[in-house]
C-alpha cells in the first residue's frame, strides 16, 4: 500500500494510482468473501439485487465484504462468509470451505474475492439482506440452472460471472 498515491476519497471507495495506473482501492476491508451455497435438496441459493454501476438487477452468488463493520474488524474470511450467508438467505451454514480466490477486475480495482463453498446449511430466516439492501433470495434446482440464468438474462437482468466460477464447483 505505500507505493499507492490516493487521488480521491469517497465515503467507501478510493481512487488509487499505482504507478501510471489508476484504480479504486476500498479502504477498511480485510477481503472479499462469494459463496456457493448449495441447500441439502440440491438448490443453489442466489441473490438479486438491483445495482446502480450497470442499472440493472443483477443476479449474483451470496458475497459480502469481511472486517468492514465495527463489529467485524479482524474477522476470517470464513467468519465473514457464514455472516454475509446468513444476512442475504437467511441460511446458517455449519461449514465454509474456501475453493478459489482471485481479482474481481484486475484492471480496475484491486480486490481479491476468496469463494467458499457453504455446507450443512439450516433455514433460519427470509434473508433479504441488511437495512441498506433489498436483496430477493432464488433457489434454483441444480438441473435447472442453465435454463433458469438463460431465463433470467432474457427477462433484462444480468448474470454475475461468479456464478459461472461458483457452478465449475458443484
Amino acid at each position: 500500500m505505500n507505493d499507492l498515491t490516493t487521488i480521491t476519497k469517497g465515503k467507501y471507495l478510493h481512487l488509487v494510482r499505482r504507478g501510471t495506473w489508476e484504480f479504486a482501492h476500498r479502504p477498511n476491508i480485510s477481503g472479499i468473501v462469494g459463496i456457493l451455497a448449495v441447500t441439502d435438496d440440491r438448490k443453489v441459493l442466489l441473490v438479486e439485487q438491483f445495482r446502480p454501476p450497470v442499472n440493472a438487477n443483477v443476479i449474483e452468488l451470496p458475497a459480502g465484504l469481511a472486517g468492514d463493520l465495527d463489529d467485524a474488524r479482524g474477522e476470517s474470511l470464513a467468519d465473514a462468509a457464514k455472516r454475509e450467508l446468513l444476512e442475504e438467505t437467511g441460511y446458517a451454514a455449519a461449514t465454509m470451505t474456501e475453493l478459489a480466490s482471485g481479482p474481481a477486475s484486475a484492471g480496475i480495482c484491486d480486490e481479491v474475492i476468496t469463494l467458499f463453498a457453504a455446507t450443512g446449511l439450516t433455514k433460519q430466516h427470509d434473508g433479504g439482506g441488511d437495512a441498506s439492501e433489498n436483496i430477493t433470495l432464488h433457489a434454483v434446482p441444480v438441473d435447472e440452472i442453465d435454463d433458469w440464468l438463460k431465463q433470467q438474462r432474457l427477462a433484462g437482468k444480468m448474470i454475475d460471472l461468479k456464478i459461472y466460477c461458483g457452478l465449475r464447483f458443484l
